[in-house]
């Protein structure tokens, strides 16, 4: 009978976490925006025309300065 209490008492206690974990989880700022994740894609699209030849060296420090790589 005591260790039914403890185990009540220990599940409790892990559901607590759970939720305050998930609640920690969704209030999290979010450092991972549209932006920043289509810069290194479009730095490889950028540096792919250079590579090939399609944009001169003018053109690609500029587009690269104006992604703010």
């Amino acid at each position: 009978m005591m260790f039914h209490g403890i185990f009540s008492l220990l599940l409790l206690l892990l559901a607590i976490a759970g939720i305050v974990a998930f609640i920690r989880l969704g209030l999290k700022p979010r450092s991972n925006n549209t932006d920043s994740r289509n810069l290194p894609a479009s730095l490889e699209i950028l540096e792919r025309r250079y590579a090939s030849g399609e944009i001169d060296r003018e053109e690609y420090l500029q587009k690269k300065a104006d992604l703010g790589a």
